[in-house]
């Protein structure tokens, strides 16, 4: 198993934007092996400490191998709306690991 942990940050006034791009990818995730099992959107009080940027949302993804995981990334139903992704997040963290 593949553990993909994605730290989102977005573009200010760019919410709905970015929403209308993960309601297009997220389901997506089904079609290659994918499960996400976790999605927060974190409120200002829940940080205890941190030495980076809040992210907006924090993303938790299983995929069953790598190979899933780059099918995923190169779905061509989710390229298609790459645009929206692009104008309303400003940066990610991508950290991969495995489970154990």
């Amino acid at each position: 198993m593949l553990f993909i942990t994605q730290l989102i940050y977005i573009q200010e006034g760019q919410e709905n934007v970015f929403h209308q791009f993960e309601d297009m990818s997220i389901p997506a995730i089904l079609k290659y092996n994918g499960q996400l099992l976790l999605r927060v959107r974190p409120a200002e009080n829940t940080f205890i400490t941190t030495t980076i940027e809040k992210p907006y949302e924090i993303h938790l993804v299983e995929f069953a191998t790598e190979n899933d995981f780059d099918n995923f990334m190169k779905d061509e139903e989710r390229k298609r709306f790459l645009h929206l992704k692009e104008q309303s997040i400003k940066s990610v963290m991508l950290i991969k690991g495995i489970k154990i």
